[in-house]
């Protein structure tokens, strides 16, 4: 597949099969998103594989609004920041975590972006505790690693939508 193609066919999706991913792929994608670009080529960008039922459940409960489908996702990627490594690891993360989406979408994956960073756990208390701090409770995170999102992967149980582009015209402006 060309990444034009890869673009072009690649959506959220949030319901999975009920089958494993295998760890190979996973090791793939991974591979694929370690080679982004950082700045400096500082290479701040971490991972946490999580694929056990428990822990995608307690994943699924860190906010209280778009992240309950985790529970039923066969596999999902913390993709965090290492604080230590530079002061622009929320940029690199992002940009491996982009490369991750497209990677899976080149492998037969369907995938999903669930933002943590700065996100709260209810929505009614925007102010109140927050899903990282919640995930540091259950996970094993060193104090520098700073989670930016989960990715959640697995086989896709709707077929694919055609992309339909919208009029962005407007969202481009030639100097």
């Amino acid at each position: 597949m060309t990444l034009t193609e890869i673009l072009k066919k690649r959506r959220s999706v949030r319901r999975f099969e009920p089958r494993d991913v295998p760890r190979e792929i996973v090791d793939g994608l991974l591979a694929a998103a370690l080679m982004a670009p950082s700045s400096k080529n500082t290479r701040s960008t971490r991972f946490m594989v999580l694929d056990q039922p428990e822990v995608l459940e307690r994943l699924a409960a860190m906010r209280d609004f778009g992240s309950s489908f985790l529970a039923t996702s066969p596999c999902a990627v913390l993709v965090c920041g290492d604080s230590s490594a530079t002061d622009l690891w929320l940029d690199n993360a992002a940009i491996s975590a982009t490369i991750l989406q497209l990677a899976a979408e080149d492998a037969g994956l369907g995938s999903c972006w669930v933002h943590v960073n700065g996100r709260p756990r209810k929505r009614e208390e925007p102010d109140g505790a927050n899903a990282a701090d919640y995930l540091r409770e259950f996970l094993p995170l060193p104090a520098s690693w700073n989670p930016l999102c989960v990715i959640a992967l697995g086989y896709s149980v709707e077929p694919a939508r055609p992309h339909s582009p919208k009029d962005d015209a407007d969202k481009i402006i030639w100097l």
